[in-house]
């Protein structure tokens, strides 16, 4: 499926402005460096200019030098040039157009991803020292108040809630937090509340929770608080809490698109978050923010505290998908799972479109990498999402369905794109019978499972309005399909993608449906499909 407007993240994305400077910036200009990211061979970092003069400036330049071994890879909100340095290589970052002029008190940030483990050595800005005047170059070495007041509340079957009070700082404000579940490997959150999700029913956990600071200083864990969740309920739904409705949003639309506006005004309480893509063999939102970092974070905590959940769809049409750039299962299945931990997801999606849906090495790559990763968090849920025709997937989306079965991937569902055909035909006709043919190719993959099971594992995902092909998938063409779904009790139905139906504009089909409807008048139709 299509993504929009994603190189504007990398233009805009990171540009932070603050009201008041942090006290450690008082008096001076200057850059402080933080690690954002580390995972033993490489690591994400950042530097934050902060004009704590009382004077604006209209341009910066950071330069630093890395020992041999270590280098600077792919880098964001800055130009970059390089050269030879004595035991190393020297590194110039410059403003871009939108970031060099700071007023007083204002900030910037420009980060990069980095590999081996030299971290920056000889910081100058605009010539001086990078912490020349107090401008917070990296003295600050005071951790945060530990988080008090810890709680762990709201138990359901699969998930529980962490509260707690912000922790206070020296340099004026705490950069975020991090909550350890059973001692395990830290999620990071920035706001005071976590939605630990994928749970076993009626089982205790515990967690701790950290702060950290700008300059990489973290707190002590507060003390352990533990919590149940709670038994599984009854009713007629055979798979209950499985998400029904999971229309796509464009995550590298901008502006960024708000999750919890788009629930409130569509009624859909559910949405699968496209794209994660790579950043060589690294786990990247469309090359712009590393998951590891909780992007997007509280948004989704604020979706799931309103009773909905998210996938996140790694692949799309652009950009590189991580089975093609990563070159072991185990590296693959490792940036599979820190996505999944970052954000404590039940639910994963593989969107696999263009050359990665006929590539024989990158297929059976992520066939195993799935699988270990189902090993290593056996409750996730895992989807495949491919291009379908009217007649049912080609041989290309059956050969990677066959493979992550016989890698022994538990497969949740296999989502369709029920669309572009390019074939003369009904496009809401044409979504139902693909339905029923991917039904009858499931059945001759898995013919132990129950049509009940089968019709589970189906999922339908339309493009709203206009297609690429230019043929039209209307509002009559969506209740048929909800009512089709509902006589089969399909496993999912979305639609590529929610900020279009947002938009009910006509333009370009990125962001347009380019036919008469409201606002949202597609969401309201699809968010009525319960399973």
């Amino acid at each position: 499926m299509r993504r929009s407007l994603t190189l504007l993240l990398a233009l805009f994305g990171t540009l932070v402005l603050f009201l008041a400077p942090p006290s450690s910036a008082a008096g001076g200009v200057g850059a402080a460096f933080a690690k954002t990211s580390d995972w033993g061979s490489g690591y994400q970092a950042q530097y934050t200019i902060t004009n704590g003069s009382g004077s604006a400036i209209s341009s910066w330049k950071v330069e630093f030098d890395l020992a041999s071994g270590s280098s600077v890879g792919s880098y964001w909100d800055a130009l970059l040039t390089q050269s030879a340095a004595s035991g190393g290589t020297h590194y110039t970052f410059t403003n871009r157009d939108y970031n060099g002029t700071l007023a007083p008190g204002a900030s910037a940030v420009f980060g990069w991803v980095g590999s081996g483990t030299a971290t920056p050595a000889n910081c100058k800005l605009n010539g001086a020292s990078c912490d020349a005047g107090g401008g917070g170059g990296g003295s600050d070495t005071t951790p945060p108040t530990v988080p008090g007041g810890v709680t762990v509340g709201s138990p359901t079957s699969s998930s529980l809630t962490v509260k707690w009070n912000a922790s206070t700082d020296n340099s004026g404000s705490v950069a975020g937090y991090e909550v350890s579940r059973n001692g395990g490997t830290p999620v990071a959150v920035t706001g005071t509340s976590y939605t630990a999700t994928g749970l076993a029913a009626s089982t205790a956990y515990s967690f701790q929770v950290r702060a950290k600071d700008a300059a990489g200083n973290y707190s002590a864990y507060s003390a352990a608080v533990s919590g149940t969740t709670g038994a599984i309920g009854g009713g007629g739904n055979p798979n209950p809490g499985v998400i029904r409705t999971a229309p796509y949003v464009d995550m590298g639309a901008w502006p960024t698109p708000s999750l919890t506006a788009m629930s409130q005004a569509s009624g859909v309480k559910s949405f699968t978050l496209a794209f994660v893509t790579s950043a060589g063999c690294k786990a990247s939102w469309f090359n712009a923010y590393d998951p590891r970092q909780a992007w997007a974070k509280d948004q989704i905590d604020a979706i799931r505290a309103a009773g909905g959940d998210v996938k996140v769809s790694f692949g799309g049409a652009s950009g590189i998908e991580l089975a093609q750039a990563c070159g072991s299962a185990s590296a693959l299945a490792t940036e599979y799972g820190a996505v999944v931990d970052a954000y404590n997801l039940s639910y994963v999606d593989f969107d696999i479109e263009g050359s990665a849906v006929a590539e024989p090495a990158s297929i059976a790559l992520r066939s195993q990498a799935l699988a270990l990763l189902q090993q290593s968090h056996p409750s996730l849920r895992i989807s495949l999402t491919l291009p379908v025709l009217p007649t049912g997937l080609d041989a290309n989306g059956l050969n990677v369905v066959t493979s992550a079965k016989n890698a022994g991937v538990n497969l949740d569902m296999v989502n369709v794109m029920a669309m572009d055909y390019y074939q003369s035909v009904d496009y809401g006709d044409a979504a139902v019978q693909a339905a029923n043919s991917l039904f009858g190719q499931l059945k001759s993959l898995y013919p132990s499972k129950s049509d009940a099971q089968l019709w589970a594992m189906v999922g339908v995902t339309p493009m709203l309005g206009q297609n690429d092909d230019g043929h039209v998938y209307d509002q009559a063409d969506a209740r048929q399909l909800v009512a089709f779904a509902q006589s089969k009790h399909l496993g999912m139905l979305s639609f590529w993608e929610e900020g279009r139906d947002a938009n009910a504009c006509t333009g370009a089909t990125y962001k347009c449906t380019n036919i008469s409807q409201s606002p949202y008048e597609f969401s309201k139709i699809f968010a009525a499909y319960t399973g």
